[in-house]
Protein backbone atom coordinates (compact mmCIF):
# COMPACT_ATOMS: atom_id res chain seq x y z
CA UNK A 1 0.00 0.00 0.00
CA UNK A 2 1.35 3.52 -0.95
CA UNK A 3 2.73 5.48 1.41
CA UNK A 4 4.21 8.85 -0.66
CA UNK A 5 4.82 11.26 2.29
CA UNK A 6 5.78 14.70 0.44
CA UNK A 7 8.44 16.57 2.35
CA UNK A 8 9.57 19.84 2.08
CA UNK A 9 12.68 20.11 0.38
CA UNK A 10 13.74 23.64 2.70
CA UNK A 11 12.49 20.96 5.99
CA UNK A 12 13.66 17.36 5.41
CA UNK A 13 16.00 17.00 2.32
CA UNK A 14 19.24 17.78 4.37
CA UNK A 15 18.42 14.43 6.66
CA UNK A 16 17.73 12.10 3.74
CA UNK A 17 19.11 9.01 3.09
CA UNK A 18 18.68 6.03 0.28
CA UNK A 19 18.17 2.84 1.31
CA UNK A 20 19.27 0.16 -1.10
CA UNK A 21 17.78 -3.41 -1.73
CA UNK A 22 18.07 -5.79 -4.55
CA UNK A 23 21.67 -6.64 -5.53
CA UNK A 24 24.08 -4.67 -3.73
CA UNK A 25 26.75 -4.12 -6.73
CA UNK A 26 28.72 -1.39 -4.89
CA UNK A 27 29.94 -0.35 -8.20
CA UNK A 28 26.26 1.03 -9.01
CA UNK A 29 25.29 2.13 -12.23
CA UNK A 30 29.03 2.99 -13.11
CA UNK A 31 29.35 -1.15 -13.91
CA UNK A 32 27.41 -1.58 -17.28
CA UNK A 33 25.91 -4.64 -16.20
CA UNK A 34 24.28 -3.09 -12.88
CA UNK A 35 21.16 -1.10 -13.22
CA UNK A 36 20.17 1.53 -10.22
CA UNK A 37 16.55 2.37 -9.67
CA UNK A 38 15.52 5.08 -7.49
CA UNK A 39 11.93 4.61 -5.87
CA UNK A 40 9.94 5.49 -3.35
CA UNK A 41 9.51 3.32 -0.30
CA UNK A 42 6.54 1.90 -1.60
CA UNK A 43 8.16 0.14 -4.96
CA UNK A 44 7.72 -3.30 -4.47
CA UNK A 45 8.00 -6.68 -7.24
CA UNK A 46 7.81 -9.72 -6.76
CA UNK A 47 11.42 -11.78 -6.54
CA UNK A 48 10.89 -14.25 -9.60
CA UNK A 49 9.42 -11.36 -11.82
CA UNK A 50 12.95 -9.24 -11.06
CA UNK A 51 14.98 -12.38 -11.52
CA UNK A 52 13.09 -13.09 -14.78
CA UNK A 53 14.06 -9.71 -15.91
CA UNK A 54 17.60 -9.99 -15.29
CA UNK A 55 17.82 -13.20 -16.58
CA UNK A 56 16.47 -12.07 -19.92
CA UNK A 57 18.52 -9.06 -19.93
CA UNK A 58 21.55 -9.21 -18.47
CA UNK A 59 21.72 -6.88 -15.97
CA UNK A 60 21.17 -6.72 -12.20
CA UNK A 61 19.30 -4.41 -10.39
CA UNK A 62 20.35 -2.49 -7.28
CA UNK A 63 17.03 -0.58 -5.81
CA UNK A 64 17.65 2.82 -3.80
CA UNK A 65 14.60 3.51 -1.93
CA UNK A 66 14.34 7.37 -1.01
CA UNK A 67 11.38 7.73 1.45
CA UNK A 68 7.96 8.83 0.60
CA UNK A 69 7.17 9.97 -3.06
CA UNK A 70 7.81 13.44 -2.23
CA UNK A 71 11.20 13.22 -0.43
CA UNK A 72 12.71 10.50 -3.18
CA UNK A 73 11.42 13.25 -6.14
CA UNK A 74 13.46 15.99 -4.50
CA UNK A 75 16.35 14.39 -3.79
CA UNK A 76 16.52 13.34 -7.14
CA UNK A 77 16.16 17.13 -7.88
CA UNK A 78 18.98 17.96 -6.02
CA UNK A 79 21.18 15.05 -7.24
CA UNK A 80 19.94 15.77 -10.81
CA UNK A 81 23.86 16.73 -12.05
CA UNK A 82 25.55 13.66 -10.28
CA UNK A 83 22.21 10.99 -10.06
CA UNK A 84 22.04 7.92 -7.68
CA UNK A 85 20.76 5.76 -10.14
CA UNK A 86 19.53 5.48 -13.98
CA UNK A 87 15.51 5.31 -13.72
CA UNK A 88 13.14 6.47 -11.33
CA UNK A 89 9.94 5.34 -10.08
CA UNK A 90 7.47 6.75 -8.68
CA UNK A 91 6.71 10.56 -9.93
CA UNK A 92 3.04 11.08 -10.03
CA UNK A 93 0.74 14.10 -11.66
CA UNK A 94 0.70 15.87 -9.01
CA UNK A 95 4.62 16.64 -8.80
CA UNK A 96 5.01 15.69 -12.36
CA UNK A 97 5.77 19.40 -13.33
CA UNK A 98 8.29 19.82 -10.86
CA UNK A 99 10.30 16.87 -11.79
CA UNK A 100 10.14 18.20 -15.46
CA UNK A 101 10.49 21.97 -14.86
CA UNK A 102 13.84 20.87 -12.87
CA UNK A 103 14.88 18.78 -16.09
CA UNK A 104 15.13 15.50 -13.64
CA UNK A 105 14.88 13.61 -16.95
CA UNK A 106 16.12 12.74 -20.86
CA UNK A 107 13.39 11.66 -23.43
CA UNK A 108 13.24 7.96 -24.20
CA UNK A 109 10.13 6.05 -26.02
CA UNK A 110 9.63 3.11 -24.23
CA UNK A 111 8.89 -0.15 -25.92
CA UNK A 112 5.43 -1.13 -25.41
CA UNK A 113 4.31 2.39 -25.03
CA UNK A 114 1.75 2.30 -28.01
CA UNK A 115 -0.73 -0.49 -25.43
CA UNK A 116 -0.96 2.31 -23.08
CA UNK A 117 -4.10 4.14 -22.70
CA UNK A 118 -3.23 7.93 -23.91
CA UNK A 119 -5.20 9.52 -20.92
CA UNK A 120 -2.19 8.43 -18.91
CA UNK A 121 0.69 9.80 -21.43
CA UNK A 122 0.75 13.26 -20.11
CA UNK A 123 4.06 13.79 -21.63
CA UNK A 124 3.61 12.05 -24.41
CA UNK A 125 5.22 14.55 -27.52
CA UNK A 126 8.21 14.21 -25.69
CA UNK A 127 8.44 11.46 -23.58
CA UNK A 128 10.29 12.72 -20.57
CA UNK A 129 8.36 10.16 -18.58
CA UNK A 130 6.63 6.62 -18.84
CA UNK A 131 3.06 6.10 -17.56
CA UNK A 132 3.23 2.70 -15.37
CA UNK A 133 0.20 2.89 -12.82
CA UNK A 134 -2.57 5.00 -11.76
CA UNK A 135 -5.14 4.68 -8.35
CA UNK A 136 -7.30 6.85 -6.99
CA UNK A 137 -6.84 9.30 -3.86
CA UNK A 138 -9.90 8.91 -1.82
CA UNK A 139 -11.73 9.12 1.53
CA UNK A 140 -12.02 5.39 3.08
CA UNK A 141 -14.38 5.11 6.43
CA UNK A 142 -14.70 2.05 9.07
CA UNK A 143 -17.61 -0.03 8.64
CA UNK A 144 -17.95 -0.87 12.09
CA UNK A 145 -18.18 2.25 13.18
CA UNK A 146 -20.94 3.30 10.80
CA UNK A 147 -23.20 -0.02 11.16
CA UNK A 148 -22.81 0.41 15.05
CA UNK A 149 -23.68 4.40 15.31
CA UNK A 150 -26.62 3.88 13.15
CA UNK A 151 -24.72 6.67 10.39
CA UNK A 152 -24.64 6.01 7.04
CA UNK A 153 -21.18 6.49 5.78
CA UNK A 154 -20.00 9.94 3.61
CA UNK A 155 -19.70 9.77 -0.16
CA UNK A 156 -18.91 12.79 -1.23
CA UNK A 157 -16.94 15.89 -0.71
CA UNK A 158 -19.71 18.04 0.48
CA UNK A 159 -21.05 15.20 2.67
CA UNK A 160 -17.80 15.62 4.78
CA UNK A 161 -18.76 18.99 6.09
CA UNK A 162 -22.21 18.22 7.58
CA UNK A 163 -22.86 17.57 11.33
CA UNK A 164 -22.91 14.40 11.17
CA UNK A 165 -19.53 13.74 10.32
CA UNK A 166 -17.69 16.20 12.89
CA UNK A 167 -14.63 15.30 14.59
CA UNK A 168 -14.29 11.79 12.13
CA UNK A 169 -11.96 12.97 9.37
CA UNK A 170 -8.10 12.39 9.39
CA UNK A 171 -6.15 13.66 6.60
CA UNK A 172 -2.73 14.44 5.69
CA UNK A 173 -0.92 17.58 5.21
CA UNK A 174 -1.09 19.01 1.77
CA UNK A 175 2.15 20.18 2.24
CA UNK A 176 3.71 17.52 3.31
CA UNK A 177 1.64 14.27 2.01
CA UNK A 178 1.61 13.55 -1.75
CA UNK A 179 -2.08 11.87 -0.91
CA UNK A 180 -2.85 14.88 1.27
CA UNK A 181 -1.77 16.91 -1.93
CA UNK A 182 -4.42 14.71 -3.95
CA UNK A 183 -6.97 15.66 -2.09
CA UNK A 184 -6.08 19.21 -2.10
CA UNK A 185 -6.56 19.35 -5.82
CA UNK A 186 -9.89 17.29 -5.63
CA UNK A 187 -11.26 19.56 -3.74
CA UNK A 188 -10.71 22.36 -6.43
CA UNK A 189 -11.24 20.23 -9.15
CA UNK A 190 -15.09 20.11 -7.14
CA UNK A 191 -15.37 23.14 -6.31
CA UNK A 192 -13.07 25.75 -8.71
CA UNK A 193 -10.22 27.72 -8.34
CA UNK A 194 -12.35 30.26 -6.01
CA UNK A 195 -14.29 28.13 -4.04
CA UNK A 196 -12.04 25.10 -2.50
CA UNK A 197 -10.98 27.84 0.31
CA UNK A 198 -14.54 27.83 1.36
CA UNK A 199 -14.90 24.43 1.59
CA UNK A 200 -11.77 24.26 3.43
CA UNK A 201 -13.21 26.30 6.12
CA UNK A 202 -16.03 24.15 6.50
CA UNK A 203 -14.03 21.10 7.32
CA UNK A 204 -12.17 23.18 9.23
CA UNK A 205 -14.90 24.29 11.23
CA UNK A 206 -15.93 20.35 11.19
CA UNK A 207 -13.21 19.32 13.14
CA UNK A 208 -10.99 17.75 10.57
CA UNK A 209 -7.47 16.31 11.77
CA UNK A 210 -4.28 17.30 9.84
CA UNK A 211 -1.61 15.09 10.07
CA UNK A 212 1.87 14.75 8.78
CA UNK A 213 1.59 11.88 6.61
CA UNK A 214 -0.36 8.69 5.10
CA UNK A 215 1.37 5.99 7.53
CA UNK A 216 0.32 8.30 10.84
CA UNK A 217 -3.14 8.71 9.51
CA UNK A 218 -3.68 5.19 8.60
CA UNK A 219 -2.20 3.52 10.68
CA UNK A 220 -2.25 5.52 13.60
CA UNK A 221 -5.62 7.58 13.60
CA UNK A 222 -8.12 5.68 11.60
CA UNK A 223 -10.36 3.32 13.03
CA UNK A 224 -10.49 1.04 10.01
CA UNK A 225 -7.35 -0.24 9.77
CA UNK A 226 -5.51 -3.15 11.70
CA UNK A 227 -3.32 -0.87 12.89
CA UNK A 228 -5.19 1.92 14.01
CA UNK A 229 -7.16 -0.48 16.16
CA UNK A 230 -4.39 -1.33 17.36
CA UNK A 231 -3.33 1.89 18.44
CA UNK A 232 -6.25 3.41 19.00
CA UNK A 233 -7.46 4.88 16.40
CA UNK A 234 -10.37 6.91 16.97
CA UNK A 235 -10.88 8.38 13.29
CA UNK A 236 -13.24 6.53 11.14
CA UNK A 237 -12.53 8.59 8.11
CA UNK A 238 -9.28 8.92 6.72
CA UNK A 239 -7.83 10.36 3.32
CA UNK A 240 -6.11 7.00 2.02
CA UNK A 241 -6.66 5.04 -1.84
CA UNK A 242 -9.21 3.23 -3.37
CA UNK A 243 -6.99 0.14 -3.23
CA UNK A 244 -6.76 0.39 0.63
CA UNK A 245 -10.15 -2.08 1.42
CA UNK A 246 -8.51 -5.04 -0.77
CA UNK A 247 -5.30 -5.14 1.30
CA UNK A 248 -7.16 -5.21 4.72
CA UNK A 249 -8.15 -7.92 3.01
CA UNK A 250 -5.56 -9.75 1.78
CA UNK A 251 -3.38 -9.03 4.45
CA UNK A 252 -5.66 -9.78 7.77
CA UNK A 253 -4.25 -12.62 9.74
CA UNK A 254 -8.08 -14.22 9.52
CA UNK A 255 -9.49 -13.15 5.59
CA UNK A 256 -12.69 -11.35 6.18
CA UNK A 257 -15.79 -12.08 4.19
CA UNK A 258 -16.39 -8.31 3.30
CA UNK A 259 -13.42 -5.64 3.56
CA UNK A 260 -13.71 -4.12 7.12
CA UNK A 261 -13.32 -0.47 5.36
CA UNK A 262 -15.12 1.30 2.15
CA UNK A 263 -14.33 4.20 -0.18
CA UNK A 264 -16.42 7.15 0.04
CA UNK A 265 -16.44 7.09 -4.33
CA UNK A 266 -17.78 11.15 -4.47
CA UNK A 267 -14.58 11.91 -3.06
CA UNK A 268 -11.75 10.30 -5.28
CA UNK A 269 -8.88 11.69 -7.57
CA UNK A 270 -6.66 9.88 -10.15
CA UNK A 271 -3.51 9.61 -9.57
CA UNK A 272 -1.01 8.58 -12.38
CA UNK A 273 2.54 7.56 -11.04
CA UNK A 274 5.43 7.54 -13.84
CA UNK A 275 9.26 6.44 -14.37
CA UNK A 276 11.39 8.10 -16.17
CA UNK A 277 15.35 7.99 -17.83
CA UNK A 278 17.58 10.54 -15.26
CA UNK A 279 19.46 12.85 -16.76
CA UNK A 280 23.03 11.89 -16.89
CA UNK A 281 22.27 8.37 -15.93
CA UNK A 282 25.81 5.86 -15.93
CA UNK A 283 23.78 3.23 -17.75
CA UNK A 284 21.38 5.02 -20.57
CA UNK A 285 21.20 1.41 -22.34
CA UNK A 286 19.89 -0.15 -18.97
CA UNK A 287 18.08 2.10 -18.21
CA UNK A 288 16.01 1.87 -21.18
CA UNK A 289 16.02 -1.92 -20.84
CA UNK A 290 13.85 -1.47 -17.02
CA UNK A 291 11.44 1.15 -18.09
CA UNK A 292 10.59 -1.13 -21.18
CA UNK A 293 10.26 -4.26 -18.45
CA UNK A 294 7.97 -1.79 -16.43
CA UNK A 295 5.48 -2.18 -19.34
CA UNK A 296 5.85 -5.85 -20.17
CA UNK A 297 2.92 -7.88 -19.04
CA UNK A 298 4.41 -9.74 -16.71
CA UNK A 299 5.40 -6.82 -14.61
CA UNK A 300 1.87 -4.57 -15.06
CA UNK A 301 -0.12 -8.00 -13.71
CA UNK A 302 2.53 -8.53 -10.90
CA UNK A 303 1.98 -4.88 -9.61
CA UNK A 304 -1.25 -4.83 -8.50
CA UNK A 305 -0.88 -7.01 -5.22
CA UNK A 306 2.64 -5.65 -4.43
CA UNK A 307 2.09 -2.25 -4.70
CA UNK A 308 -1.84 -1.56 -4.73
CA UNK A 309 -2.11 0.09 -7.96
CA UNK A 310 -3.64 -0.42 -11.10
CA UNK A 311 -1.75 -0.95 -14.64
CA UNK A 312 -2.26 1.18 -17.40
CA UNK A 313 -1.38 -1.30 -20.17
CA UNK A 314 -4.03 -2.50 -22.29
CA UNK A 315 -5.45 -6.48 -21.31
CA UNK A 316 -3.25 -6.49 -18.28
CA UNK A 317 -5.15 -8.33 -16.34
CA UNK A 318 -6.18 -7.69 -12.53
CA UNK A 319 -6.58 -9.92 -9.47
CA UNK A 320 -10.06 -10.86 -8.73
CA UNK A 321 -9.71 -10.11 -5.03
CA UNK A 322 -8.26 -6.41 -6.22
CA UNK A 323 -11.29 -5.19 -8.52
CA UNK A 324 -13.60 -6.94 -5.73
CA UNK A 325 -12.34 -4.95 -3.28
CA UNK A 326 -10.96 -1.75 -4.47
CA UNK A 327 -12.20 -1.23 -7.92
CA UNK A 328 -10.88 2.05 -9.63
CA UNK A 329 -13.20 5.28 -9.53
CA UNK A 330 -15.73 5.16 -12.38
CA UNK A 331 -15.53 9.13 -12.28
CA UNK A 332 -12.46 10.24 -10.18
CA UNK A 333 -11.39 14.24 -10.07
CA UNK A 334 -9.20 14.98 -12.51
CA UNK A 335 -6.58 18.21 -13.33
CA UNK A 336 -4.21 18.86 -16.26
CA UNK A 337 -0.76 19.09 -15.04
CA UNK A 338 -0.93 22.71 -16.42
CA UNK A 339 -3.18 23.59 -13.91
CA UNK A 340 -1.51 21.95 -11.37
CA UNK A 341 1.56 23.50 -12.28
CA UNK A 342 0.12 26.83 -12.12
CA UNK A 343 -1.39 26.52 -9.14
CA UNK A 344 0.20 23.72 -6.74
CA UNK A 345 2.39 26.14 -5.02
CA UNK A 346 0.36 28.73 -3.93
CA UNK A 347 -2.89 26.33 -3.45
CA UNK A 348 -0.36 24.77 -0.58
CA UNK A 349 0.61 27.74 0.91
CA UNK A 350 -3.29 29.55 1.12
CA UNK A 351 -4.03 25.93 2.41
CA UNK A 352 -1.59 25.80 5.00
CA UNK A 353 -2.45 29.43 5.89
CA UNK A 354 -5.95 28.88 5.96
CA UNK A 355 -6.14 25.04 7.63
CA UNK A 356 -3.19 25.04 10.02
CA UNK A 357 -3.38 28.75 11.13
Amino acid sequence: MHTKTLVAAAVGLGLLTLSACGSTDTKGSADSKTVTLVSHDSWAVSKNVLKDFEKQSGYKVRVLKGGDAGQAVNKAILTKDNPQGDVFFGVDNTLLSRALDNGLFQPYEAKGLGTVGAAYQLDQDKHRVTPIDYGDICVNYDKAYFSEHKLTPPQTFADLAKPAYKNLLVTENAATSSPGLGFLLGSAAQYGDNGWQGYWNKLKANGVKVVDGWEQAYYQEFSGSSEGKKAGGDRPLVVSYASSPPAEVIYAKKRPSTAPTGVATGTCFRQIEFAGLLSNAKNTKGGKAFIDFLLSKEFQQDMPLNMFVYPVVKGAAVPADFTEYGPAAKDPETMAPAKIAANRDQWVKSWTSLVLK
